[in-house]
């Protein structure tokens, strides 16, 4: 599904720095200064809340990505520890509790900022949208998000740039690769450690190299054998 960016950007941004606390802020401002504000008509109302409505997707998105990314980052951190402090037989049962944990904090804290995230969408961002942009405007933006052409933009966008992406992929991935293999060597040459293959199926041992880690998958430790 094609995302609204900005906007769900903007509500991640709220987000994470407490807007709880901005909207209190705001509510203690004077009287005189909320009621000097324009009243919308029915029309225009009814054509901004369509719009928040249209935002759904991207504001779960945003509200996972919240969530989640904390949990990657504990991951992370504990592979190395699992490969070098776990005995090996016990390394996929460990990974699996790991796993299993990760899972549990994003199952209970998802709904709990998705829910905020959709009270903020129905002040903040309801709130932004009537005050930029006309009546007018809204109806074309709302009739272009509600139209057969932007459903056609979802399906057909996500393969056209997934094969961008593949193409650049293979044209790219040599120089990447050398490139990378030459920073590994400098970075291991300043930390004083021997440089392990990138790449390589064999991991180090903890302390003895440098391996670039790739991304985490929520809840998927490696559980690789030293």
């Amino acid at each position: 599904m094609m995302k609204l960016l900005p906007l769900a950007t903007a509500l991640a941004l709220s987000l994470s720095l407490c807007a709880g606390g901005a909207l209190a802020q705001g509510a203690s401002a004077p009287a005189a200064a909320a009621s000097a504000a324009p009243v919308s008509s029915a029309a225009k109302r009814d054509l901004a809340k369509r719009w928040v409505a249209l935002q759904q997707g991207s504001l779960d998105a945003a509200a996972r990505s919240i969530v989640e990314a904390p949990a990657r980052q504990l991951l992370g951190a504990a592979d190395p520890v699992l490969r070098s402090k776990v005995p090996a037989d016990k390394r996929e049962a460990v990974a699996k509790q790991l796993q299993d944990e990760a899972r549990k904090y994003a199952d209970d804290l998802t709904p709990v900022v998705r829910k905020r995230a959709q009270e903020l969408a129905q002040t903040q961002m309801l709130a932004a949208v009537e005050e930029k942009y006309t009546e007018d405007e809204l109806r074309q933006v709302v009739g272009f998000y509600e139209s057969p052409v932007f459903k056609k933009l979802q399906q057909t966008q996500p393969p056209i740039e997934q094969a961008l992406g593949q193409k650049l992929l293979a044209g790219v991935q040599p120089t990447v690769e050398t490139k990378a293999k030459a920073l590994q060597a400098t970075m291991a040459k300043i930390l004083g450690v021997s440089p392990a293959p990138v790449g390589g199926s064999a991991s180090a041992p903890a302390g003895t190299g440098l391996k670039p880690s790739a991304p985490k998958k929520l809840g998927a430790p490696t559980t690789d054998k030293p």
